[in-house]
């Protein structure tokens, strides 16, 4: 209770202690109404527990309220015995304190708890109101009584109201718990299929030239063989590196930025040079602009992603005559939207009419708007895995849009998105 005292605004602080010695001087007050000075102190001492049932945590409630409500029906009891009984109040702060545990009791508990504490805290409450001279009883049991009834009634109302709020409530977070661990779930399968489907495409491809020419009867010689077993080195050596990453982001809590390739853009660059060096010819144009922008991380990493994905396809895809373009820049007219676009001129290499990323093989190839560059395809239009339905997510959860499928009036397929950049960035 002291930790939660400490937590709250000055303002609060000292308007809790304000009531709290409202609270204490009617409590001393009603004490002395009675004229002596042992049941004065007994009723303070059972007011006080009364109270304090209401603010302890609830591990500790059913025990103070247990004491509350004894100590309360043992002095009813004893001050039917005396003659000298108070005048004007027989204790209204205790009184309502009681019908409050009363809802405190139904709300936190269990139907067994519930039947044991609530009814006789409801007899406390009434027989409170006994403790004034018998010459009052007439207007205890005339107005008296029923009032307690009703409030014991309606506590119990409040107590189920707060009960179901705080199971709506549990649900509501447990909810939103199940629905950031299905986000966290869906974003280290992108960045396992990313991590993966790059690297060892990249080894597949170079075993497969290897093979292509072994089984053309013609020998590798030793240097070009070198270099293919070097080729293969490397990128099983990167994979090792994302997985072993990928697997102490799961088992360390960290910032996921801290385990993810570089973001920045620049990094592209590589990817477009790593894809170069095994043969197939790639040209990279990135906007001189964005080097004296501040792009915000999720957006780099995006943008990295993207390229990482696309050239991944063209490599398992495409033969290896196709000529590949990745082009990121800023637009012309509007600096604060960033275009992306990848493409390669060439055929997929299984034949000349499917490629993974179209429609049905041999039936009609996904279509865009001459005016609309940037366009998500109908879902029944993507196949060939997540990857590219991992790329759709990343631009949407930005604010983009995303684009996949053939090129416009030229062969060869596109993989784009149209960002756009915080005014933050924009301003830097």
């Amino acid at each position: 209770m002291i930790p939660a005292f400490r937590d709250r605004s000055g303002t609060h602080q000292v308007l809790l202690v304000l009531a709290g010695a409202a609270v204490l001087t009617l409590l001393v007050a009603e004490g002395l109404n009675t004229g002596f000075a042992p049941t004065a102190a007994a009723t303070i001492v059972t007011g006080g527990l009364s109270m304090a049932a209401l603010f302890v945590p609830a591990a500790r409630f059913l025990p103070v309220a247990g004491c509350a409500v004894a100590s309360s029906l043992a002095l009813s009891v004893a001050e039917l015995q005396l003659a000298q009984r108070p005048e004007n109040t027989p204790g209204l702060t205790e009184l309502c304190a009681l019908l409050l545990v009363v809802a405190r009791t139904v709300r936190l508990h269990s139907p067994v708890r519930i039947i044991a504490l609530a009814p006789p805290t409801g007899v406390a409450a009434l027989l409170l109101l006994f403790r004034v001279p018998g010459t009052e009883y007439e207007p205890v049991k005339t107005i008296g009584a029923p009032a307690v009834l009703f409030g014991f009634v309606l506590m119990i109302g409040l107590g189920l109201y707060l009960r179901l709020a705080d199971t709506l409530r549990d649900r509501d977070r447990q909810t939103a718990e199940q629905a950031a661990r299905q986000t966290e779930r869906l974003e280290h399968a992108r960045e396992l299929h990313d991590f993966v489907a790059h690297h060892v495409t990249a080894i597949v491809a170079q075993a497969k030239a290897a093979r292509y020419v072994t089984s053309a009867g013609e020998a590798l010689a030793p240097a070009d063989l070198d270099r293919v077993l070097a080729g293969i080195e490397e990128a099983g050596s990167q994979a090792m590196q994302s997985m072993r990453g990928m697997v102490s982001m799961l088992r360390t809590p960290r910032e996921p930025a801290a385990i993810r390739p570089d973001s920045a853009l620049t990094c592209v660059r590589g990817l477009v040079e790593s894809f170069a060096a095994a043969g197939r010819p790639a040209r990279l144009t990135l906007d001189p602009r964005l080097a004296e922008r501040s792009v915000p991380p999720e957006i780099s990493t995006t943008v990295h992603r993207l390229v990482q994905e696309s050239l991944t396809n063209i490599r398992k895809y495409t033969d290896t005559s196709a000529q590949v373009t990745v082009d990121i820049r800023l637009r012309a007219d509007d600096p604060g939207r960033l275009d992306v676009l990848v493409t390669d001129d060439g055929r997929a290499a299984d034949g000349p009419a499917f490629h993974p990323r179209a429609g049905t093989p041999g039936g009609p190839p996904a279509t865009w708007s001459d005016t609309d560059l940037i366009r998500r395809p109908s879902p029944g239009r993507q196949r060939g895995g997540y990857g590219l339905i991992g790329l759709a997510e990343r631009i949407e959860a930005i604010g983009g849009h995303f684009i996949a499928g053939p090129r416009r009036g030229a062969p060869g397929w596109e993989v784009g998105a149209e960002i756009p950049l915080p005014p933050s960035s924009q301003g830097s």
